[in-house]
């Protein structure tokens, strides 16, 4: 049997030569990999052109705008790197050594960057350059007129239309059949006029499209919104009925509106009904004078007469019969003055 000192012996030199093994594995294993450093300076050395991001439509990038704030780092050279660089009224800035003035609207993040970067390839060896919205202080959007939520939007990417209303809550049952765009801002540069349309903004200073195309995100009707923009919903022009229904109301004429469903939407007629002779008075737009179409509901019900399309303005009176009207006046008038009466009680 060997000694409990051979025993050590041996024990020793198997851990010294499994040492020198893993020594050497880990030589190999560093000089097939290249050193990586967790400096920061080595990680925003890689270009923004491979870095991984989501991915993003360039018609949903961002635009910058007049008023808006941007941060502009040119690596490992801070004197040409500048923060909080606002966007002038015309859309501009300036940077160190470079000649005039860069146009910053309308451009991305990304497109901005790649002209500072062209720019200063005249002074400096493989410039790179990143630019960061700070602040987005542009013109913001407003939605009013017949949406559920009434807003202002600060956008900090391109919008259209569609998403735009949806975020406003969507139309009422008040809302009309178009939809208004006013631009107020005076100019926009970014935005190549169409044909047949001047450049200088009048003629696109006003824009309408038809909210049932726009809902069902027709292209046509579906455009990106400007900074600046004021997207407004016009109420529906309304019809009147009255008279012997269970709501009296204001009916909208968002579609395509008969008498018969105007009176639907008023809760149909209460008892005592003429419904023969159900009278609309219409007044056409820029006249004084005033028309009287008479309908007869039952009629209409079993498809013996024209269901009438109603028009902007129209009254619809819905009568009830003169003898049970005066019955109910005279009701009206005595059981008032019956409750009035003292009680006596007869043994």
């Amino acid at each position: 049997m060997k000694s409990s000192h051979q025993l050590s012996t041996v024990r020793l030199v198997r851990i010294g030569f499994c040492a020198t093994l893993l020594g050497s594995a880990i030589s190999v294993a560093s000089a097939q990999q290249p050193a990586v450093s967790n400096t920061p300076q080595e990680v925003n050395a890689v270009p923004a052109s491979t870095r991984v991001s989501a991915p993003v439509s360039p018609d949903d990038r961002y635009r910058i705008g007049p008023g808006d704030v941007l941060d502009i780092r040119v690596f490992n050279k801070l004197q040409f790197s500048r923060d909080n660089v606002r966007v002038d009224g015309r859309g501009m800035i300036r940077m160190p050594l470079i000649e005039g003035e860069i146009q910053a609207a309308c451009h991305t993040e990304q497109e901005l960057a790649a002209d500072i970067t062209t720019r200063y390839e005249e002074y400096l060896r493989n410039p790179q350059v990143d630019v960061f919205v700070r602040d987005f202080q542009s013109l913001p959007v407003a939605v009013l007129g017949a949406v559920r939520l009434p807003s202002r939007f600060q956008l900090q990417r391109r919008v259209r239309l569609l998403e735009l209303l949806s975020r406003a809550g969507g139309p009422t049952e008040s809302a009309g059949q178009t939809i208004q765009i006013v631009h107020t801002a005076t100019t926009d540069v970014c935005e190549t006029p169409a044909p047949g349309k001047s450049s200088d903004g009048e003629a696109s200073a006003l824009d309408n499209y038809k909210l049932s195309d726009a809902m069902r995100g027709d292209e046509k009707a579906n455009p990106y919104v400007r900074p600046g923009d004021v997207v407004s919903i016009p109420p529906a022009e309304q019809a009147f009925v009255v008279g012997n229904v269970l709501q009296p109301r204001a009916v909208p004429l968002n579609d395509r509106i008969t008498v018969s469903r105007a009176i639907a939407m008023s809760g149909g007629t209460v008892p005592d009904t003429k419904s023969d002779r159900v009278r609309i008075v219409r007044q056409p737009p820029g006249t004084e004078a005033k028309q009287e179409i008479f309908v007869d509901l039952r009629a209409i019900d079993k498809h013996q007469a024209e269901d009438v399309v109603l028009q902007p303005g129209d009254i619809v009176d819905v009568p009830a019969s003169g003898t049970k009207r005066l019955l109910r006046a005279l009701v009206g008038a005595v059981v008032p003055t019956i409750g009035q009466l003292p009680v006596r009680v007869i043994p």
